[in-house]
């Protein structure tokens, strides 16, 4: 491995850092339009009346948009493979809203201020409807509905305000709780956040010289875009070219498609360019993370073997169905196969409120599974009196074990049976023990005084791509200087994918990473890929680039067989040469391209590749904190933060610590100190960074990353994924320190000072 396993510098590192990058706002067109939306200021409500005669007449107003002149086409803004499981309960326009902040209506002037003044002069008259802004009571009898509308579909129980339900039981999950020594239980319930990406959602349409329709957009999924995109709008996907930039940040945030078509409508209607870009207080009520009431129920021997697991989960969904079930079914099929038992256990209802949309958010319901799930596991093993670690050790699934929930859950369907290949989560928890001094963790008895120290653990495992749905291909041509052309449908977020893909190719044909001139998500120039989400982008993306390069490869080796006149089984290529075998006779990539181009039996070396896998090999991860709380204020400080991470073989291990990095910090941040504040009528009171913390450089407390290299048979050069399971980590990893440092249970995230005092008896 000369390529891969190596830490090479990014392939848009210099251009990122020299400002030459271009991401998706740094383009300006000729007459290009703003595009502003009048959001309602109601939870519930209908629309009796719009009057836009006054916004039209302002000068400088090219068009405005909204239900009495837009076609209402249900359809989800989940960037999901097709079909999607989401339900179709999502207009450009509706004549109902469900959140304050649900679009009403739109303007498309020459100016942002034009647009903003046009706003203001449209008179729109509601009929204030009861609204739903407790998940618990959304499905009561009674309960307002909030889609009760004849055009929306795939919903399962649009009376009870349910979306998505899924109840699934392996072996006898009652009796054999009844039958345990010790048995286990807790609620919890988290919270509302948002991603915060440094750029916020953001996208520019126009029409190319043929008259086709482009969307240059901040986009996890183009191909997705292009596809939603042509559905809403009524217009062949042929007519559509989706342009992916520079991203600046996306989370999972960005995987959602539900600006693009309203810039796009604009630029059908006008035949001018179109831009559309969300304020920050505007991104916050965009998409958000589920927040989810989770149940988990578990026994054990006294001896401290799992007899069972039963998990129940209420998803707040908000007032569209983005993802809502398949987030849903993953708080319960990345969390539940990590212990092993016969009985299992799982339910889950997604609910409808009228609060902001839920949407994809990285982790994507395996964040909020684990916040209870191994605080259980804690609990059980203390009731064991056996230590937490020891505890795992003796539960967690191991390489060559499976378990029964792989196949009954999947992602909104059924899963797929697999094994674990791949496992140095043993090795992990180990390491982590050390550095994090667990031998001198005290129990939370006795513990006295002010500021109250605690040690906390807990272990993790998630997925690689979705098996047998998600798809990707890439193309590789050669240049007659030994280069090569590397087009991908992938999306990198800035996390790195384009060098990783990159390296994939070098290594496969033999070459310096240097050598591979990348270019990524263009509906027009690049093969198909679903996206960057689901972790599968390494895994999955990275298996089509090694398709396309091995047949490049053997292309190689067949004309320079022909150049050495011999057989192509003689040819071994290495360092950017081919050599004759038999008599170290060599040619170099650069003469056998010009020789494919220019001298004999002329053609362009080149090929594509695809790859779909039937498993999803998980990654693992062992997570251990030390905290210290302030039993005056309710503020915990992290003092110190541990994680050792199975990802497979890391193709650039400085990055796959990056990524583990940047997931802890942004696990913290939702762990400790974000928040949605509502007031009564179901309306965002902190939809701005003065009042809405989250973390920034100098809130990270002294962390350290260790990657233990495991060789994942299925995957590229042994790789697993590494971008999400590290977000998992913080929430029951801080909740276990605090009950060793309290004796408290966490019950109610975030663990902010506020929630913090309550658990003391303070508040």
């Amino acid at each position: 491995m000369r390529e891969v396993n190596t830490n090479k510098i990014k392939v848009d590192g210099l251009s990122l850092a020299t400002g030459r990058a271009k991401f998706t706002a740094d383009e300006e067109f000729r007459g290009m339009l703003y595009v502003k939306f009048l959001k309602s200021p109601l939870a519930h409500a209908l629309i009796e009346d719009i009057d836009d005669t006054k916004a039209l007449a302002l000068k400088g107003v090219k068009i405005v948009l909204h239900h009495k002149n837009t076609a209402r086409i249900p359809h989800t803004t989940a960037g999901q493979g097709y079909p999607e499981p989401s339900p179709y309960d999502t207009y450009m326009f509706d004549s109902k809203v469900r959140y304050a902040g649900d679009y009403v209506a739109l303007v498309a002037a020459e100016s942002e201020e034009t647009a903003l003044k046009a706003l203001k002069l449209i008179n729109v008259k509601y009929k204030e409807l009861p609204a739903v802004l407790d998940p618990r009571k959304a499905s009561v009898p009674g309960a307002p509905v909030i889609h009760d509308e004849s055009y929306a579909s795939g919903i399962y129980d649009a009376s009870k305000n349910i979306p998505g339900f899924v109840e699934v039981k392996v072996g006898d999950t009652e009796k054999a709780l009844k039958d345990s020594d010790v048995k286990a239980e807790l609620e919890i319930e988290t919270h509302y956040s948002q991603h915060a990406p440094i750029e916020p959602h953001v996208c520019i349409t126009y029409l190319d010289e043929k008259g086709r329709l482009v969307i240059r957009t901040s986009t996890q999924v183009p191909f997705h875009v292009r596809r939603i995109c042509a559905r809403v709008l009524e217009i062949p996907e042929k007519n559509i070219r989706v342009i992916k930039p520079r991203i600046g940040g996306g989370f999972g945030t960005k995987q959602e498609v539900y600006l693009e078509y309203f810039a796009g409508k604009v630029t059908l209607l006008t035949g001018l360019p179109a831009k559309v870009e969300l304020t920050r207080e505007e991104e916050f009520t965009s998409r958000t993370r589920h927040p989810m009431i989770v149940k988990v129920r578990a026994g054990a021997d006294k001896k401290g073997k799992i007899n069972a697991i039963d998990m129940e989960v209420i998803s707040n969904t908000g007032a569209y169905g983005s993802h809502a079930l398949t987030v849903m079914f993953n708080s319960g099929s990345k969390c539940l196969p990590l212990y092993k038992t016969d009985n299992v256990r799982f339910k889950g209802t997604t609910v409808y409120t009228n609060l902001p949309v839920a949407g994809a958010y990285r982790g994507y319901g395996a964040t909020q599974g684990y916040a209870c799930l191994e605080q259980v596991m804690d609990m059980l093993a203390e009731k064991c009196g056996i230590d937490p670690v020891e505890f795992r050790r003796i539960n967690h699934i191991k390489k060559g074990e499976t378990s029964p929930i792989f196949a009954a859950l999947g992602e909104g369907k059924e899963g797929v049976a697999q094994y674990i290949q791949s496992s140095t989560l043993a090795e992990a928890i180990d390491w982590g023990l050390k550095e994090i001094g667990w031998e001198d963790r005290q129990p939370p008895a006795g513990k006295k005084g002010r500021f109250r120290k605690g040690k906390g653990m807990a272990i993790f495992m998630q997925g690689s791509g979705i098996p047998l749905v998600d798809m990707a291909s890439a193309s590789i041509k050669m240049n007659e200087d030994g280069s090569f052309n590397l087009n991908i449908g992938a999306t990198d977020l800035g996390t790195g994918s384009d060098t990783v893909l990159a390296q994939i190719a070098a290594e496969t044909l033999r070459v310096p990473t240097e050598n591979i001139i990348v270019y990524s998500s263009d509906t027009d120039m690049t093969p198909f890929d679903v996206g960057a989400y689901a972790s599968s982008t390494t895994y999955i993306s990275g298996g089509a680039v090694i398709d396309a390069a091995e047949k490049v490869l053997d292309q190689i080796k067949a004309v320079a067989a022909r150049m050495l006149k011999t057989d192509k089984e003689n040819i071994l290529c290495e360092n950017a040469f081919c050599t004759n075998k038999a008599n170290n006779e060599k040619r170099s990539y650069s003469e056998v391209g010009l020789y494919s181009l220019y001298m004999d039996d002329q053609f362009q070396i080149a090929s594509f590749g695809s790859h779909i896998s039937p498993v999803s090999p998980p990654p693992f991860m062992a997570t251990f904190a030390e905290i210290e709380v302030d039993t005056w204020t309710g503020k915990i400080k992290v003092l110190k933060y541990i994680c050792g991470v199975d990802c497979g073989t890391p193709i650039n291990p400085v990055l796959a610590e990056g990524q583990v990095e940047g997931a802890a910090v942004n696990g913290l941040s939702y762990a400790l100190v974000e928040s949605y504040i509502f007031n009564e009528k179901g309306k965002m009171q902190n939809g701005t960074f003065q009042d809405f913390k989250i973390y920034g450089i100098k809130d990270v407390p002294p962390m350290k990353v260790k990657l233990f290299k495991s060789d994942e048979p299925t995957g590229p050069y042994g790789a697993k994924s590494v971008s999400e399971i590290g977000i998992n980590g913080p929430m029951p990893v801080i909740a276990n320190a605090l009950y060793n440092a309290i004796g408290k249970r966490t019950e109610k995230f975030p663990l902010n000072p506020e929630n913090v005092l309550r658990m003391l008896g303070e508040l």
